[in-house]
């Protein structure tokens, strides 16, 4: 974790801890001094006149000489310490500040010196020594107060870093290989639910030598050599000469969000793009093998200030991202911001998460997992090792997220980690690292991630919308309900050319789907994947029938309590759809039947029948639909969809149950 200085970078004259000292200097040799004051305006006066960049090699150098004169001139030595740390040369830093204590531990009154030192081993890697000098700080009576609160942070990430690297957890990182990794930077990475597709950044350079751009490319997965196939440029509509970066891709695999950003001018976004602030997020959506020229992202997410990093919940409904807010003094500090897709189509004013999430200095690289639930994100404020974490949160039934954990060591080290994913199943993490090894300065890794750090497993969950007379593939509204809570976790269309829809799915609860569209009657049906740990995908076939068939349409999502006609309230989403779809084609009649299996009194189960279709004959009264519409009737055993004979040649005693189950159904069918 990287604290903030004392000094603050301003583009007037440094000030400097040496400024307080008193005077005269500590050395009588003004030669020395001259140096020493013709290197406190250096950066300023000698600053870069085409990036005014602050020229602190100068000063460095006039300091060197100051030293030269008198090596016991301790200004000169802490004046050294400081450009150094302003350029995060942090070892060299380290050396002179405690150069300076070295020749006179009590030139700082208030201990401050011990403070900036601390930071600097923090940031190398020495957490022995800097929870050493940071324990003086924090023990000097005239320590500063607006660095104690920090002091403090400091030395919980010191102790920390001792007990992490004493407990490493399991890491064993992988390099992707050279379908993805090149010997340019490559990083963001964003996995499709599927896991067959992986898209990621690339800075490549440009035609001026020290120009960059960047441009983001996918890779597919090849089962048969197990590796990733060469990595291509998205098309020249979505990369253009502009920087474009860190995609996120939607559960369905049809939306991506991104990062534009201007050229120097401040205007340029791209080709026919336009933009709020110096980076905008864009959307593009995929129709058929096209995506569509990119759009600034319709709503108040993007605004004046630096929106970047977007991570798409798997029903596309929510968006993380983070916000970079430069101050009046050109410091810029990032957040976590989250903002939701209205029914109009817009995107909703974003609102910062809560400081338990966000600290007082810089977040980055959100991911929220597939499982709508799990957050992984970089942070330099929160407790950790040096530089930027990575770190996991939960979020809680009311809303609430739980405190950050460090993912550990050697997860995360005293240098920058960042552009943590994780994979739908939840135990596959891929980063960005410049470790040695690589193929370049950055490569993307993957790894196990610790159980204890996984998110909830999710299921790649595909489902196929086909007419079930003719076989063409259908584009239909598809409507997925979490059973036990009742809340719509996926609202959306199958794709136009192939009829499918994919997406993620925590394997831990039970799922109806409802299938709707113009023409045809509704399909609905429920599925349980608390019982399915070691699958990863699930497929449905969602036949539609037209409205004029005579088939018999069951109401999958119609459940009631063993031999009782009561709805069950896992009931009323099933009903309310189908309330809807009547009113919307108010020249249906329906009648609605239930049946029974053949198991019990055939009486008592005829009797039963009727009272079900009843009851779902009252719900929809309820609803508005109007009595010459509907009508019920119950038929007992007499209709089963498996006879007794075919049951009774089953193998196991689970499949003779799922078969009586099947006979056990709430249907309705079409009434001249």
């Amino acid at each position: 974790m990287r604290l903030s200085l004392l000094f603050v970078l301003l583009l007037t004259l440094p000030i400097s801890a040496c400024a307080q000292a008193p005077f005269p200097y500590s050395t009588q040799n003004k030669k020395a001094i001259k140096l020493f004051e013709e290197a406190q305006k250096a950066p300023t006066e000698l600053r870069n006149p085409q990036t005014f960049a602050l020229n602190y090699n100068a000063g460095i150098s006039l300091l060197d000489q100051a030293l030269a004169k008198d090596s016991n001139f301790w200004e000169a030595a802490l004046l050294k310490a400081e450009f150094l740390d302003y350029q995060r040369n942090y070892a060299e830093a380290a050396k002179y500040y405690q150069r300076a204590l070295n020749i006179d531990p009590s030139h700082s009154i208030s201990g401050s010196t011990y403070f900036y030192l601390a930071a600097c081993q923090m940031s190398i890697g020495e957490y022995t020594d800097a929870l050493k000098n940071i324990n003086r700080f924090i023990q000097n009576p005239n320590a500063k107060e607006n660095l104690i609160n920090q002091a403090y942070q400091l030395r919980a990430s010191a102790e920390f870093a001792i007990q992490a690297i004493a407990q490493p957890v399991e890491f064993k990182p992988v390099n992707a290989g050279e379908g993805i990794n090149t010997i340019l930077p490559e990083y963001y990475p964003s996995l499709t639910v599927d896991g067959q597709q992986l898209l990621f950044t690339r800075r490549l350079p440009m035609n001026e030598p020290e120009d960059e751009q960047e441009d983001f490319y996918v890779s597919r997965y090849n089962e048969k050599t197990s590796s990733w196939t060469e990595a291509k440029a998205m098309p020249p509509n979505i990369n253009t000469s502009w920087n474009e970066g860190a995609p996120t891709i939607s559960g369905d695999g049809k939306k991506i969000i991104f990062v534009a950003c201007t050229d120097q001018s401040g205007v340029n976004y791209g080709a026919n793009r336009t933009g709020k602030g110096s980076c905008d997020l864009f959307i593009t959506e995929k129709i058929g093998n096209q995506w569509t020229n990119p759009i600034n992202l319709p709503g108040a997410v993007n605004t004046s200030h630096w929106e970047t990093q977007p991570s798409l919940s798997a029903d596309g409904k929510t968006l993380y991202f983070i916000r970079a807010i430069r101050s009046r003094e050109g410091r810029s500090n990032s957040d976590i911001y989250v903002s939701q897709l209205q029914s109009n189509g817009l995107w909703s004013e974003a609102t910062r998460l809560s400081n338990t999430i966000n600290s007082s200095q810089n977040e980055e690289s959100v991911q929220i997992h597939p499982d709508g639930k799990t957050l992984y994100f970089a942070s330099r404020g929160h407790v950790g090792l040096g530089g930027s974490d990575l770190f996991v949160s939960q979020l809680n039934e009311n809303g609430q997220w739980s405190k950050p954990v460090n993912l550990g060591y050697p997860i995360n080290t005293r240098f920058d980690e960042n552009s943590l994913l994780v994979s739908a199943q939840g135990d596959i993490a891929f980063f960005a690292s410049d470790r040695e090894g690589g193929y370049g300065s950055l490569d993307i890794y993957w790894f196990e991630l610790p159980a204890a750090l996984q998110a909830t497993q999710t299921f790649y969950f595909e489902g196929l919308a086909f007419d079930a007379i003719s076989g063409k593939k259908l584009q239909t509204m598809v409507q997925l309900t979490n059973l036990s809570t009742g809340k719509e976790v996926f609202f959306g269309p199958t794709d136009l050319q192939d009829g499918k829809i994919v997406l993620p799915l925590p394997v831990d609860q039970s799922y109806a789907v409802f299938v709707n569209k113009e023409g045809y009657l509704p399909f609905s049906l429920n599925f349980d994947l608390t019982q399915r740990e070691n699958a990863q995908s699930y497929h449905l076939d969602m036949p539609m029938n037209p409205i004029n068939s005579k088939a018999e349409n069951v109401l999958n999502n119609v459940f009631f309590d063993l031999a009782k006609a009561t709805l069950r309230p896992e009931s009323r989403v099933e009903l309310l759809n189908l309330a809807a779809y009547l009113k919307a084609n108010p020249t249906l009649k329906i009648e609605v039947q239930g049946h029974t299996d053949s198991q019990g009194d055939a009486q008592k189960n005829l009797i039963l029948s009727e009272q079900r279709a009843m009851a779902v004959y009252q719900f929809l009264l309820e609803e508005g639909i109007a009595a010459n519409r509907i009508s019920y009737k119950g038929f007992g055993s007499k209709q089963p969809v498996v006879s007794d004979a075919e049951i009774a040649a089953l193998n196991t005693e689970a499949q003779k149950a799922a078969a009586h189950q099947k006979n056990r159904r709430t249907t309705y069918t079409i009434i001249p």
